[in-house]
């Protein structure tokens, strides 16, 4: 098939028909539900800049398998250059969309090209056999993949096998001559509602009692036993004044309940070895924290370019403290993207070649974000005022009698309509102010693990006794010369 269009993904989901349940409902066709809808349509975009002549050369890459031309959401990276075109295209595209939900799959495709073969060359099992031909398959139907990776976890105190109710994370249940099956329930699953297939991974490292849940599988999301309950950030009868960004773009949620779940031998890529569950998630964080360099800075792109509109309709513009606080956002924006950058560069290759960012970066680029993004929202708060969250509606502003006092009232600067005006409000309000901005910063902070995670892995991943060396060098401790040998 190849590259799928916008419209052939969207016949892909109607043919496909999982158990999603959404406000209490289920959803009987996921391509009309209008809470579905904003999302599909971000997820869209993926592929339409895969025919965009703009963006066509970012947005696809030729197959290391088949050199057939693919979507570059289901490539493994090859080299520097194709981390750093990672970045690039996420930031194209959440400048429009926001979270286009594919970049989950795109980080579990790659983390387990690398684990799935380290496990073979160990045990000599059928894994990396088992996933190429699986990577085959979705590079030639253009699948939307989404990663289902954070276990419920239950007492948080216990480990796997030590909780009351076994069922709290993901394990198999029952190892049959043609596949296995498995129980459990993964939270947090972005883009599932919307994907065409779930890969599912442990979401921590495990000790040997725990082997029953260091499992990794791939299934169709309308598999027998998959029960999504989900939520999106569509808008719930506003307008579309009222709402500009999610009345178009939207992103979503979902608990995935996995009730006695077959999966057959040959979508299966661990099965019990334990030992790689802890190079998994730190391979798979590493991919994810790496991606915020690109998703984050698309996103602050239009935010600030809403900050930066809504200074120039409030004519201040030109204010001192206007332009601090717009550089600040931009420079909290490019050092995280800058990060990225740095992390593409130094990337290494693991396992059969595939290459990952370098691990200091990435993390960096992660806590930024997660204790970075209140600040940008405190600031286009500032620079916007009260009128963010208290510009009337639209229908209120479209009402025969209100609409000649409202647009008196609500005009700023001479030569611009109150209407530009209050758009612009509404649209740093549906950013920044509403259900989206909760979403937004509570996946800005959690999404690829918690602050705590990166400042662990920061600290983990520096080399503090190469430093010290240098410290004794230069304090005379030790002569200059054996520092000049140091690799530092």
């Amino acid at each position: 098939m190849g590259l799928k269009t916008k419209f052939e993904y969207i016949d892909s989901l109607r043919r496909q028909k999982p158990a999603i349940y959404i406000y209490g409902e289920q959803v009987e066709d996921r391509t009309k539900h209008p809470a579905l809808r904003p999302v599909i349509e971000s997820v869209g975009l993926t592929y339409e800049f895969a025919h965009h002549p703009k963006y066509r050369e970012l947005a696809t890459a030729k197959s290391h398998l088949t050199s057939e031309v693919i979507s570059r959401f289901n490539h493994i990276h090859q080299s520097n250059d194709d981390l750093l075109k990672k970045l690039q295209l996420t930031r194209a595209l959440t400048r429009f969309a926001g979270c286009v939900a594919r970049c989950v799959g795109w980080d579990a495709l790659n983390t387990l090209s690398i684990v799935a073969y380290e496990i073979d060359r160990k045990y000599k099992t059928g894994y990396y056999e088992n996933f190429v031909n699986y990577l085959k398959y979705v590079q030639k139907e253009d699948l939307a993949l989404a990663c289902a990776m954070t276990d419920v976890k239950g007492d948080r105190s216990l480990r796997p096998a030590d909780q009351q109710d076994k069922d709290m994370y993901v394990h198999i249940v029952e190892k049959r001559e043609n596949g296995i099956v498995v129980r459990g329930a993964k939270a947090h699953i972005s883009g599932v509602m919307v994907s065409n297939e779930i890969i599912v991974m442990p979401t921590r490292a495990m000790r040997e009692k725990d082997k029953d849940y260091a499992v990794a599988f791939a299934i169709p999301v309308d598999t027998p036993g998959v029960i999504m309950v989900g939520r999106t950030t569509a808008p719930r009868e506003v307008g579309k004044m009222d709402a500009p960004f999610r009345s178009k773009w939207g992103a979503s949620e979902a608990f995935v309940i996995f009730d006695d779940v077959f999966v057959p031998w040959d979508r299966v890529f661990m099965c019990g070895e334990w030992e790689f569950t802890g190079m998994l998630v730190e391979i798979f964080a590493t991919y994810h924290r790496f991606s915020y360099a690109g998703c984050k800075p698309g996103m602050c792109d239009l935010i600030i370019g809403t900050a930066a509109l809504l200074a120039e309709y409030n004519n201040v513009e030109h204010a001192d403290h206007i332009q601090r606080k717009l550089t600040d956002m931009v420079m909290t924006s490019e050092t995280v993207y800058a990060c990225g950058v740095a992390a593409a560069a130094q990337g290494k290759p693991m396992g059969p070649g595939t290459y990952v960012p370098d691990v200091l970066y990435s993390n960096i680029v992660k806590h930024t974000v997660a204790t970075k993004i209140y600040e940008e929202f405190q600031r286009i708060h500032d620079i916007g005022g009260g009128l963010v969250v208290t510009t009337p509606s639209e229908k209120d502003f479209n009402h025969p009698k209100l609409r000649p006092y409202l647009e008196k009232y609500l005009k700023g600067k001479v030569d611009v309509s109150a209407e530009y005006r209050v758009r612009a409000f509404k649209l740093a309000e549906d950013l920044t102010a509403h259900g989206f901005a909760g979403w937004l910063m509570v996946v800005s902070c959690h999404g690829g693990g918690s602050p705590e995670a990166q400042r662990l892995t920061i600290f983990r991943s520096y080399n503090f006794n190469k430093r010290k060396e240098l410290a004794k060098c230069m304090s005379g401790i030790k002569p200059l010369e054996e520092c000049l040998t140091l690799e530092m």
